[in-house]
C-alpha cells in the first residue's frame, strides 16, 4: 500500500519456518513516522509450529511490539534489507542515469524491503499481499550477463528489462562490492565480481584468505574461483541454504548487529567483548563458539581484514537457540601504512589491529593466555606453510603476492609491541616476511 507522500505504507513478512519449503506470512510491518514498526498476524499466532522471528526483539505475542532502544524497524528484519550494493542497484533501476549520483537516503527503507530480489540472505521476504507469495527476481541468468549488468549499475548507466531482471536476483544481498547469486541444481552461490576501481585484484585476495582461514582451521564458507567477461569472479557457496527433495529450505540468520541491539549509526560501539558475553548466555555449545570467534578475531588481524563489521558475523536462530554460521566476507583491506584499527571494538575502547590487543582479551572468550598464544601460533604457521600453494590456486601474480604479503597478510604493525611469552611470535612473522 501506497501513503499520500508515494512511499509504501507497509510490507507484510513471509518466513521460511525450519525445515520448511515454502514460506508462510508472519505478520505486518508498518511505517509510523520514521519508524517501521512490527505486529504477528493472527494466523501465524495460531500455528502449533509458529517461532519468534528473533525472540530478544519480536517475542510471539499479539499487538504492535514496541522498538528497541535506539532503533528505527526491527533489526532482524534490516538484517534482511539490501546494503550498499543492492540498493545501488535498486536506484539504478528507479533513478536510471541519475542513480550513479543519487543518494540511497533518496528511498525508503519499505522501497528497499519490497523491490529487491526474494533469494535474500536468511529466511524472510517481504510482499505487498498477506495471502499471496510472490517471489521476485527468480529467474537464472549467467554469469557474463550479471557481470555486465553489474559493470552498467557501477557506471550509472540503465540496464535494459534483460540485464534489470537478472540482476535483481541478487539485489537482497548484503555488502558494497558488486555481486549477484548463481544458482546450481543442488548449491547456491553469491558472485562476488571485480570491480571497475579496485587497485589489485580484491576478488582474489579475498579467496587467498578464505582458503587460508580453512586451511588453519577455522569454519568458513566454501569459495571458488572463476572468470566472466575477462574479470575474477569469486563464488562463495550459501550457507542459509539446504536443498531437500521437495525444494530449498532456508535457515533464519541474524546479524551481530542484531544481537547486540545496534543500529547502522551504532555500529561503531560494536565489540568482540559484547559478542564474547552474548555467545556465553546464548548460543549453544559456548565454550567452541567463543574458542571460533576468538580464533576468527585472531585471523583478521593476521590477514589485514579490518573491515571485521557487526554485519561481517552472524548466527542461526531455530526459533529457540542460537548458532554460529561460517565466516564470510574475509576480506584482506587495503592500506597504506602500517598502523591499523578492526571495525569493530576488541574489548574495551581498543580496536588496534595488533595480536597483543587479541591476548589482552583472551579472558573474555573464557581462553587463558597460553591458549591464546597457541592459536596464534598455529594459524601463523599454517599461513606461512599454505601460502604458496594457495597463491598459485588462487593463480595470483607475482606482483599482487608481494603486494599482499607482509602488508595486508603479517604486517609489522600486529606484531609491533610483542615481547616477554609471546615475543618468539614477532619472530616467526619476521622470518617468514623476509623470506
Amino acid at each position: 500500500m501506497m501513503s499520500s507522500e508515494g512511499r509504501y505504507s507497509e510490507a507484510f513478512v513471509w518466513v521460511w519456518l525450519p525445515g520448511a519449503v515454502e514460506p508462510v506470512v508472519a505478520g505486518k510491518l508498518s511505517a509510523e513516522g520514521e519508524h517501521l514498526i512490527f505486529n504477528y498476524g493472527k494466523s501465524y499466532l495460531a500455528r502449533e509450529n509458529a517461532i519468534p522471528l528473533y525472540d530478544p526483539e519480536l517475542p510471539l505475542r499479539p499487538g504492535l511490539i514496541p522498538l528497541l532502544p535506539g532503533l528505527s524497524m526491527p533489526a532482524c528484519i534490516r538484517d534482511g534489507s539490501p546494503d550498499a550494493w543492492g540498493r545501488r542497484v535498486i536506484i539504478n533501476r528507479k533513478l536510471g542515469t541519475r542513480g550513479a549520483k543519487a543518494d540511497t537516503a533518496q528511498l525508503d527503507e519499505l522501497t528497499y524491503l519490497l523491490e529487491s530480489g526474494s533469494n535474500r540472505i536468511g529466511a524472510f521476504d517481504f510482499q505487498h499481499s498477506a495471502t499471496e507469495y510472490v517471489p521476485r527476481g527468480s529467474e537464472n541468468a549467467s554469469l557474463d550477463q550479471l557481470a555486465q549488468a553489474a559493470e552498467f549499475v557501477e557506471m550509472g548507466m540503465p540496464l535494459s528489462p534483460e540485464l534489470d531482471q537478472a540482476l535483481q536476483h541478487g539485489t537482497s544481498i548484503g555488502g558494497a562490492r558488486p555481486k549477484a547469486q548463481v544458482d546450481d541444481d543442488d548449491k547456491q552461490y553469491i558472485a562476488k565480481f571485480s570491480s571497475t576501481t579496485d587497485l589489485y585484484s580484491v576478488v582474489k585476495a579475498e579467496f587467498v584468505a578464505m582458503r587460508l582461514a580453512a586451511l588453519a582451521g577455522l569454519n568458513v564458507a566454501s569459495v571458488s574461483l572463476t572468470n566472466s567477461l575477462h574479470k575474477d569472479v569469486l563464488l562463495i557457496e550459501r550457507f542459509d541454504r539446504v536443498p531437500s527433495g521437495a525444494g530449498w529450505q532456508r535457515k533464519i540468520m541474524v546479524s551481530a548487529l542484531t544481537m547486540l541491539a545496534l543500529d547502522e549509526m551504532m555500529a561503531r560501539y560494536a565489540s568482540y567483548q559484547d559478542l564474547a558475553e552474548l555467545v556465553r548466555h546464548r548460543f549453544t555449545d559456548a565454550s567452541a563458539t567463543l574458542r571460533e570467534l576468538y580464533s576468527r578475531l585472531v585471523f583478521n588481524i593476521l590477514c589485514g581484514n579490518t573491515d571485521d563489521h557487526a554485519r561481517n558475523h552472524a548466527a542461526f536462530w531455530d526459533g529457540q537457540t542460537l548458532h554460529l554460521t561460517p565466516a564470510y566476507d574475509i576480506c584482506p583491506q587495503s592500506r597504506t601504512g602500517n598502523e591499523a584499527t578492526q571495525a569493530m571494538l576488541i574489548a574495551g575502547d581498543d580496536r588496534m589491529s595488533r595480536v597483543s590487543s587479541c591476548l589482552n582479551a583472551s579472558a573474555h572468550f573464557l581462553l587463558s593466555r597460553a591458549e591464546a598464544i597457541a592459536i596464534v601460533e598455529h594459524q601463523l604457521t599454517s599461513i606461512v606453510d599454505h601460502w604458496d600453494a594457495v597463491c598459485v590456486e588462487a593463480g595470483l601474480t607475482v606482483t599482487d603476492r608481494a603486494f599482499l604479503w607482509g602488508r595486508q597478510f603479517l604486517n609489522p604493525y600486529a606484531f609491533e609491541d610483542l615481547d616477554g611469552d609471546a615475543g618468539h611470535l614477532k619472530t616467526m612473522a619476521d622470518t617468514a616476511r623476509s623470506r
